[in-house]
């Protein structure tokens, strides 16, 4: 038990987060001190370079929307955990509903969103909203984010210590959002969420577990993750928009909104 918690404090370390005290037990005077973590919440300060810690209940909407906030404002705005800080025009946290069913995340922002401050508003960004207005729903009722929060210079992919440097902000978004249903659009943020290198075509078409063993620290109930392809490359390859819209209505049917007849 203690090598299993000792890991998951080294886990913890490597994401910057240092919110931990050590108790002794209490009838145990000779026992070698005994790591155990404090009640995650939401802190009202963050050490510097470190990361408030994760979320561990539901919130109401209006806490969830606080969370967010300062999260954002004390956290990601002037984030500088890995090299994308030097060439963003500001970050780009997330946006839509505080306490949502259903949650989109991509892989990082591009010239329109960085400019704009919001994800996905490019091209891309326009596909995405004609996907999830196909499923009955607005940009307002679903929360948008992405892996990383700054853009890579020329809409490059990040590349791993970028992901593993701004994923934490990710999971403390998910913590404090607690969807029903997560759909991870392309191969970034279906192998960052999932902690796989299996390739998309491979994982789309069916729910997977979030979160996977490598992230049970998180505390997260169960949630259903979906991945599929992401909305710049259906314009690249239009071809594939009927297995994306496949993937979506899994979604539909499990949160129960109707799929039109024409599109059943």
């Amino acid at each position: 038990m203690i090598s299993g918690l000792r890991a998951w404090l080294r886990n913890e370390r490597r994401l910057g987060v240092t919110h931990w005290t050590i108790q002794r037990a209490a009838a145990a005077a000779d026992t070698d001190p005994v790591p155990s973590v404090e009640t995650p919440i939401m802190a009202s300060s963050v050490e510097p370079g470190g990361l408030p810690p994760l979320c561990d209940r539901e919130l109401s909407e209006s806490e969830a929307q606080a969370a967010l906030a300062q999260l954002d404002e004390t956290c990601v705005r002037g984030c500088e955990r890995c090299g994308l800080h030097k060439h963003r025009t500001q970050t780009v946290f997330g946006v839509g509903k505080a306490r949502p069913e259903l949650v989109f995340v991509g892989e990082g922002p591009g010239a329109d969103e960085d400019r704009k401050g919001i994800p996905f508003v490019g091209r891309a960004g326009q596909l995405l909203t004609r996907m999830i207005a196909a499923m009955g729903l607005t940009r307002e009722q679903v929360y948008i984010a992405n892996i990383v929060k700054c853009r890579p210079p020329g809409n490059r992919t990040p590349n791993e210590q970028e992901m593993s440097a701004c994923s934490p902000y990710l999971f403390r978004q998910l913590a404090i959002l607690r969807p029903r249903v997560i759909v991870a659009l392309g191969r970034p943020a279906s192998q960052t969420l999932l902690q796989t290198t299996t390739a998309i075509g491979r994982l789309r078409g069916e729910f997977h577990d979030f979160p996977p063993p490598g992230l049970a620290y998180l505390g997260l109930p169960a949630i259903k993750l979906m991945p599929t392809y992401h909305p710049a490359y259906l314009l690249r390859s239009p071809g594939e928009k009927a297995k994306t819209w496949e993937d979506l209505k899994q979604v539909m049917r499990l949160l129960g909104i109707p799929i039109p007849p024409r599109h059943a």
